[in-house]
């Protein structure tokens, strides 16, 4: 299939997803907003300043907005009247930048963390790449759930830059490790506890050309697969347990996430590069459909 654009010139969308409202919900990175957007339109409105960065979002069971505040390390809590608060502290449990999040039925949040310094090691160096340039070799980071009155445990480590999250049919966590190139997948117990580690899919050939993915945003389909975005060839792919691809998507530039609809379309947030140098100063992010 061939994605649309329905949306330009954003700074960096990411963590696309549906709300309860029906509207799809993405964060602008470098914009420190997030955007609602109707999809019978495509217009797109600023919903949410979150000056700390936005990442990962959700929603509890009564309808309140969480959002990750990235830089700060924050888990924000939109209310009922517009006001927002501090759902978790995140510092003392996470290394770097908090990032995507996943909230399941119960309200508990999934946040997985950087590992380590990322913008401050750009900051010092802006034409280095601290995630895959030559020689690199990030420190692993964690998972951390946060109950629904705000206590934090870190329920995994060892990760390799854990990113997109989503839950399957039958409870299961699957986590896109985007520096080991898999999904992995736990088996969360009655305490909130994650056990059963083991690899969803080896993605080493799952890519939209048929090479390695490096996983980043990722959505499950409803039937137990998982939306993949491919941040390399530029796309998205389904794939099943194990890895193979079912379906693909192709984007007009690099996807670094994918999230669906209730209708059925496959929404890809895409930009000309991930590069916070580049991406804070250029608006080259784009929304893009696949139905």
């Amino acid at each position: 299939m061939e994605a649309a654009t329905v949306v330009r010139d954003l700074h960096f969308g990411e963590s696309p997803c549906a709300g309860p409202d029906g509207a799809l919900y993405v964060s602008d990175f470098y914009a420190r907003e997030v955007l609602r957007i109707d999809p019978s339109t495509w217009r797109a409105r600023p919903c949410l300043s979150v000056p700390g960065q936005p990442s990962g979002m959700g929603w509890l069971p009564d309808g309140r907005m969480l959002v990750v505040s990235m830089r700060d390390r924050r888990l924000l809590r939109r209310e009922p009247d517009g006001s927002v608060v501090t759902h978790a502290d995140l510092g003392e449990v996470t290394t770097g930048a908090a990032n995507d999040m996943w909230v399941d039925a119960a309200g508990r949040a999934w946040v997985g963390d950087f590992g380590f310094d990322f913008y401050g090691l750009l900051e010092r160096d802006p034409g280095s790449d601290p995630l895959f340039g030559p020689g690199t070799d990030p420190p692993t980071a964690s998972i951390t759930r946060v109950d629904t009155d705000g206590t934090v445990t870190t329920v995994a480590d060892g990760l390799r830059f854990p990113n997109g999250t989503t839950q399957l049919s039958d409870g299961t966590l699957a986590v896109a490790e985007t520096v080991g190139g898999c999904l992995t997948a736990f088996t969360p117990d009655a305490d909130g506890g994650l056990t059963d580690r083991r690899i969803w899919a080896d993605l080493s050939a799952s890519g939209v050309d048929g090479g390695r993915l490096l996983p980043d945003g990722i959505a499950g389909d409803g039937e137990d697969r998982i939306w993949v975005s491919d941040p390399t060839a530029g796309g998205a792919v389904l794939v099943e347990a194990g890895g193979r691809v079912r379906e693909t998507v192709r984007t007009s530039q690099p996807c670094f996430a994918v999230g669906m609809l209730a209708s059925g379309a496959v929404v890809c947030c895409t930009a000309a590069t991930s590069s916070p140098t580049i991406a804070a100063v250029r608006r080259t992010g784009r929304i893009e459909v696949a139905a």
